[in-house]
């Protein structure tokens, strides 16, 4: 118990002081015109006042990630909360933090321009593969998730299949429009059933008789029943709860809404702070309802919604249990929507179709979703282990684009370098290591060519950061954040 109130305790410590320090880093300019304004459309550009721009930040970024993922991330014990505690503070609040914030500063720019202007062109069609891909998959297993949640709920007719057209009729249906109708109207009730359905959770396991893990020295060590090691794994599987690409996906679309530079670090960072608390209180729950060898049988018996249907029940009972399930189910929803309104805007912007009229959106949005749907057959811890890769890839690229953001700047670019070094060199470990992969194991040689092939990359990316500072001029729009002229799609279709 002691662990998990505490552990809330640093996280919400940790908004207020480092997180202040990142905004003092960062330098915001409160009279500064935001995209909101300048851009304003009536539809992915409008503004919207503070609390709101929160909770769709929130819902957008959350998705199964903090409950899913710190659920399967229990399996490793109470180390899982050290992750959650540290990741969510110096890595995935500033990572989200930043993107918002350069975004901001630039038309509400998605990642792929962001790469462009920071990182060189060339790196734009990689960050758009990338990118795209990942929020394909988002969108997918935050189909497949929600569908087998709701699937408990309805008569035995009514399959998974056909539950899952369903979410994909209402989410065409939100995609067409406007981001104020869509999300400003559902998603403060769907923010509403989150906070209460987590708050019961959290409350109903520390006033229960439960015997919560704490960190001490003796459980210091891998809990998993199957022996797989912490690291890099553990870091791939709590992902959403600590640090997470896709955020960087879904930061731009509040950048669009957003009317001052001041709501920043509530919006931005202090979301990414109260999703690490989501997370801390499902990982305690799962790891103090169930031992490692029973958990990890519910999670391979089919998804960890078996496991969000049994802790939701045995913590508060059927009726408030089924409220706490509906409330986990409003986030792959509202993540799952969101992941395919920024892929639709992301694949616009790179094909430059502007989104003016309902053709041009059902244009790109339609063969998006045909895709999806034939990956939800795919089964779902397949398409979990390559979203987990694609997801730190991708926020490995966001920390980059941060850090070559605020070296141009001359502000303190070691709070990003550290945490993408870091990342990067999991990433690459992962992809030596795993099946999906070099299948190389994790041994001397899968250590020793990560830690070469990630110096490589950090030292050219340091070596082309200088020679691009050198070469600017004072008038450049990479010292003074002037907007991208034509990150904003332009019409070419007849």
């Amino acid at each position: 118990m002691l662990t998990l109130l505490g552990g809330i305790a640093l996280l919400v410590l940790g908004y207020f002081t480092y997180g202040r320090y990142i905004e003092k880093n960062f330098t915001i300019e409160t009279d500064r015109p935001t995209p909101a304004d300048t851009l304003r459309d009536g539809y992915d550009f409008v503004p919207m006042p503070k609390w709101k721009n929160a909770i769709i930040q929130l819902l957008n970024i959350a998705g199964t990630g903090p409950i899913f993922g710190p659920i399967m991330g229990a399996l490793y014990g109470p180390v899982a909360y050290i992750w959650i505690i540290f990741g969510a503070i110096f890595a995935g609040a500033v990572h989200d933090y930043m993107i918002g914030m350069i975004s901001l500063r630039n038309n509400g720019a998605h990642l792929p321009e962001l790469a462009s202007k920071y990182l060189g062109k060339p790196v734009k069609h990689v960050v758009n593969i990338f990118t795209m891909l990942l929020l394909l998959l988002v969108g997918t297993v935050f189909v497949t998730s929600p569908a087998s949640l709701i699937k408990s709920f309805t008569p035995s007719w009514m399959t998974v299949g056909m539950i899952t057209g369903l979410i994909f009729i209402y989410y065409i249906i939100s995609t067409i429009l406007p981001i104020d109708k869509a999300l400003g109207k559902v998603y403060p009730l769907f923010g509403a059933i989150l906070i209460i359905s987590t708050i019961a959770i959290g409350s109903s396991l520390l006033i229960g008789d439960h015997s919560i893990p704490n960190l001490t020295a003796g459980s210091l060590t891998n809990w998993h029943p199957d022996g797989t090691p912490v690291f890099p794994i553990m870091f791939f599987t709590i992902s959403c709860g600590a640090i997470s690409g896709f955020h960087a996906t879904q930061s731009p679309m509040v950048s669009r809404t957003s009317t001052n530079e001041r709501e920043g670090r509530f919006t931005f960072y202090g979301m990414m702070i109260a999703e690490g608390v989501i997370a801390m209180i499902w990982a305690a729950a799962a790891m103090s309802l169930f031992d490692g060898q029973t958990l990890s049988q519910m999670i391979a018996s089919g998804t960890p919604s078996v496991v969000v249907n049994q802790v939701s029940i045995l913590l508060l009972g059927n009726v408030l249990g089924t409220v706490a399930i509906f409330g986990v189910i409003v986030l792959p929803l509202s993540s799952g929507l969101s992941a395919f309104r920024s892929l639709r805007t992301i694949l616009a912007d790179y094909v430059h179709i502007k989104q003016d009229t309902l053709k041009k959106i059902l244009m790109l949005t339609i063969p998006l979703y045909v895709v999806s749907f034939g990956l939800t057959q795919i089964d779902f811890n397949l398409l979990w282990r390559y979203f987990n890769w694609a997801n730190q890839v991708t926020a490995v690229i966001s920390l980059l684009v941060a850090t070559r953001y605020l070296y141009l700047k001359g502000k303190n670019y070691f709070v990003t370098l550290i945490p993408a070094t870091f990342m990067l060199y999991a990433v690459v470990v992962y992809i030596f290591s795993q099946p999906i992969g070099f299948g190389l194991g994790l041994g001397t040689l899968t250590y020793v060519l990560s830690v070469i092939l990630t110096l490589g990359i950090i030292g050219v990316f340091w070596r082309s950061g200088k020679v691009q500072k050198n070469d600017l001029s004072p008038e450049s729009d990479l010292l003074n954040d002037h907007l991208i002229p034509d990150n904003v799609a332009t019409d070419t279709v007849g």
